[in-house]
């Protein structure tokens, strides 16, 4: 395996797992793993097959967060880390993933490892894992996403005591202010990530699933009034797919409906 690190990539069904893969180095994410990562969530993005991306990790770790070292031009220059020029961001600060996504998180998940983790949709946490958000400790700031979606995640006070203090904190603590949704015991954090990601691509419709995501995001993106004027023209469109049709039929023969994603 290259010092740099991976991204690893596998096909289940319709559930694309990604994984970051460089786990001698407690998954410290590289340049090369920065570029990697995009192309996986391009590809989960575009890939009509594809409808739920679970995101895990190789290891006994999560990640420590950037190899620092490996970014400082970048950050330097404001060129920054984790905004590419095309493709679909991992972090959602520039084109957003429309499929939703889980993340299994375990051990050290520290700064880019809990951004990529609020960037996605429901996180799953092993009963190990620790976070921290230690940027201020090292003289700068989180620019992935944090210094907002933890306040959005888990209030301004929750947020402001661990953004302001880079203090190491534990599951139980991430799942009381909200930053992860269910803990379980160290070791099935990805078999319970991908039982929900495969509970979506077998029992939801794709194209539903991702209206509701949109229609979230746009709430929180454009406000209310954004979000309440796309209600009835976005369900427009969604009764004329065939999926609607299927989920209609479905309730009428008392069966599990069969989704194709159109």
């Amino acid at each position: 395996m290259s010092s740099e690190g991976s991204i690893s990539t596998e096909v289940r069904g319709n559930v694309f797992l990604i994984g970051l893969n460089r786990p001698e180095k407690y998954n410290g994410y590289t340049p090369t793993m920065a570029k990697q990562l995009v192309e996986a969530f391009t590809r989960l993005d575009e890939d009509d097959s594809l409808w739920v991306g679970l995101i895990h990790a190789h290891g006994d770790h999560f990640t420590a967060g950037l190899d620092l070292p490996k970014w400082t031009n970048a950050m330097e220059d404001s060129t920054g880390v984790s905004r590419p020029r095309e493709g679909c961001d991992p972090v959602a600060l520039g084109r957003a993933c429309k499929k939703p996504v889980i993340t299994a998180v375990k051990g050290i998940t520290y700064t880019f490892g809990i951004e990529l983790a609020l960037a996605g949709d429901i996180v799953i946490a092993a009963d190990n894992a620790r976070f921290s958000q230690l940027e201020p400790a090292r003289g700068i700031h989180a620019t992935g996403g944090a210094t907002f979606r933890f306040v959005e995640r888990a209030g301004w006070g929750n947020a402001m005591y661990h953004l302001l203090t880079s203090d190491v904190f534990d599951a139980a603590e991430a799942l009381r202010i909200g930053l992860v949704q269910e803990v379980v015991p160290f070791g099935q954090e990805f078999e319970r990530a991908l039982e929900l990601a495969q509970h979506i691509a077998t029992t939801q419709a794709p194209l539903a699933v991702q209206a509701t995501k949109a229609s979230a995001r746009r709430f929180l993106n454009e406000g209310v009034q954004a979000c309440i004027d796309a209600l009835d023209p976005v369900q427009a469109k969604l009764m004329q797919s065939q999926d609607s049709i299927e989920g209609v039929q479905s309730f009428i023969e008392r069966r599990q409906a069969k989704f194709q994603g159109k």
